[in-house]
């Protein structure tokens, strides 16, 4: 009994260096087959990629003109100005209706008192209202609208911008993210070229930017607008828009 006790003792304690012969072995024939297949070690040699970064551009023609008027008036009461604003603001919108134009609305109303300043001492004078509205027209037809909407009693242009429609903006921002991944392509198949590397495959994808800049301005003095577009038919020219995108690829090789 004393023999099987000491035999199971000395089993337990030689267990570990019957496995530590058993580990070296296995480690001695099967290191390359377990450093091939752990998947830490596989993840690491994936991540051995090059990164590039492609840009595109795409040239769209401005076919919309984005304009920003209203009416504008003085007067010695706050009610007198405000239904003086309201008649004509009232003649504008409903020409700009009957025009068909796009995206009408309502951007800025304004009434605010007005002084006169004699030896620091500030006397009102009346008030000042304004009622400003935005909307598209195709470009074509904006001069003549701008003429007509002066004659309907706009005082005052605050802006005009020239776009594209959505339909053109959206075809031209998916061929420039098509230019900018072909351009993130050639550059990496250079560079691996160069270092005598095979490519492999796309690991990664990231989408910068595809997006068209700010509507281009035309540069206008508010103030000057009832002159401007009183003395004759207005010629308003639209341009292009340029749309870019950039996309970056992680390339494994």
């Amino acid at each position: 009994m004393n023999s099987s006790i000491v035999i199971k003792q000395a089993s337990a304690t030689r267990t570990p260096r019957y496995w530590h012969r058993f580990r070296a072995i296995a480690l001695s024939t099967g290191l390359l087959t377990l450093t091939l297949t752990n998947p830490v070690l596989a993840q690491e040699k994936m991540l051995r990629t090059l990164t590039a970064t492609g840009r595109g551009t795409e040239l769209v023609a401005t076919t919309l003109t984005q304009v920003r008027l209203g009416v504008e008036t003085q007067g010695k009461t706050a009610n007198e100005v405000q239904q003086e604003v309201a008649s004509r603001s009232n003649s504008v919108v409903s020409l700009l209706k009957s025009r068909n134009v796009e995206r009408l609305e309502t951007t800025g109303i304004n009434l605010s008192p007005t002084y006169r300043y004699d030896n620091n001492v500030q006397t009102l004078t009346g008030y000042t209202a304004s009622n400003i509205v935005s909307f598209r027209v195709e470009t074509q037809k904006a001069g003549t609208l701008l003429d007509e909407a002066v004659k309907a009693g706009a005082s005052r242009i605050d802006g005009v911008s020239f776009i594209a429609s959505d339909a053109a903006i959206a075809n031209a921002q998916k061929s420039a993210l098509r230019k900018a991944t072909q351009d993130a392509e050639a550059q990496a198949e250079v560079v691996l070229n160069a270092l005598g590397l095979t490519r492999r495959e796309v690991v990664s994808i990231q989408i910068n930017g595809a997006s068209a800049p700010p509507p281009r301005p035309l540069p206008m003095e508010a103030a000057d607008a009832r002159i401007a577009f009183a003395k004759a038919p207005t010629p308003v020219i639209g341009g292009e828009q340029q749309v870019e995108a950039a996309v970056t690829l992680q390339i494994s090789y």
